[in-house]
C-alpha cells in the first residue's frame, strides 16, 4: 500500500501561485503513475495532471495547461503540483492519487488509482 499526504494549501489572490506537494510512504514510490486532481463544492472530482513514473510523459487538463506543472522526486518520494496565475474557480479540494501502472504511463481517470491522499484546500479570493 501507499500512504499519500498533501501539504502547501491555502489563500491566495487571484493571479497568485502556490506550490502543492504530496508525500508518499510505503511501496517503492517510483512504482506509481501519479496524479493531481481537485473537486469544487457541488462538483464532482476533476482531472488536474499526471506524470508518469520517471518523469517521461506529463499530462494537463486543458483549463490549467501551461500555468500548472507537475513534477516528481522519486528520491524523496514526493509529487509536486505548482500553480502559476490562478483564478477563482481552482478553488477546490486538491487530491494526490497513486496508480500502478506501466512505466510511461499518464493517467486521467480517477477510477484508475489505487490510493488517494485526504486532500489539501486551495482558495483563490477573487
Amino acid at each position: 500500500q501507499v500512504q499519500l499526504v498533501e501539504s502547501g494549501g491555502g489563500l491566495v489572490q487571484a493571479g497568485g501561485s502556490l506550490s502543492l506537494s504530496c508525500a508518499a510512504s510505503g511501496r517503492t514510490f517510483s512504482a506509481y503513475v501519479m496524479g493531481w486532481f481537485r473537486q469544487a463544492p457541488g462538483k464532482e472530482r476533476e482531472f488536474v495532471a499526471s506524470i508518469s513514473r520517471y518523469s517521461s510523459s506529463t499530462r494537463y487538463a486543458n483549463n490549467v495547461k501551461g500555468r500548472f506543472t507537475i513534477s516528481r522526486d522519486n528520491a524523496k518520494n514526493t509529487l509536486y503540483l505548482q500553480m502559476m496565475s490562478l483564478k477563482p474557480e481552482a478553488t477546490a479540494l486538491y487530491y494526490c492519487a497513486a496508480g500502478y501502472r506501466p512505466a510511461g504511463t499518464v493517467v486521467t481517470q480517477a477510477i484508475k488509482y489505487d490510493y488517494w491522499g485526504q486532500g489539501t484546500q486551495v482558495t483563490v479570493s477573487s
